[in-house]
């Protein structure tokens, strides 16, 4: 089997460098162009048998374009969703560390344990991610898409495969995840059984887009 895991097209609260966490946001002008050269991307695999998405507004509105360009549905996944950002939700990353400073120190001290107040923890969006995407990998379609956040996707790499595996260490790290960096409309590619990582985070479909793939904060 083959997952091609998809982040979401740039969304209005990437351009703006907010927290997104749950909250349900659209995508930017920018995240729609991308979402189209995905489906252009996706018109060009030789198979593919089954779309699916987080739940989030974000996700949704790049994978309804993914699958509308196969003649699929858009299947959802609730467990894909992005972490949940507690009381850092909706707020400007420039400002979190002046609003909450101990809980930014808690988070940016790397414990995996800690969960933001009214939110995850870094353990709990990798266990959550892992099962989703071993979950997705159980069923009998031969080929998918999974669409969903930088978070989420990168957190259960990091837990099905270790975050020494060369590809992922070999990635830029997000200084506020401290998990790699994923870019808007990116394609990681995933083999089961193993799972082998083939591919992370490649944006060659968006070539000729360069001010568009740019990676939006992860979150």
């Amino acid at each position: 089997m083959l997952q091609y895991l998809v982040r979401h097209g740039r969304s209005v609260s990437n351009q703006e460098g907010r927290v997104q966490g749950r909250a349900d946001v659209p995508l930017s002008p920018a995240g729609r162009r991308q979402a189209a050269a995905m489906a252009d991307w996706a018109r060009g695999l030789p198979r593919v048998d089954e779309v699916w998405s987080s739940p989030l507004l974000r996700a949704r509105d790049t994978a309804c374009q993914i699958a509308a360009a196969l003649g699929l549905a858009v299947r959802i996944a609730d467990d894909l969703a992005e972490l949940d950002a507690g009381i850092f939700q909706g707020h400007l990353w420039s400002e979190l560390e002046a609003r909450f400073p101990d809980a930014v120190a808690r988070w940016r001290s790397g414990d995996a344990e800690f969960a933001i107040p009214g939110g995850e923890s870094r353990a709990q969006l990798a266990a959550r991610g892992r099962s989703a995407i071993e979950s997705l990998a159980g069923r009998a379609a031969g080929v998918i898409v999974v669409v969903a956040h930088g978070g989420i996707l990168t957190a259960a790499l990091g837990s099905l495969l270790g975050r020494t595996h060369p590809l992922l260490a070999a990635a830029a790290e997000r200084p506020f995840t401290q998990l790699p960096a994923l870019a808007n409309c990116s394609v990681s590619t995933l083999r089961w059984p193993g799972p082998d990582l083939l591919s992370f985070n490649d944006t060659d479909h968006l070539s000729g887009m360069d001010d568009d793939a740019e990676s939006g904060p992860a979150l």
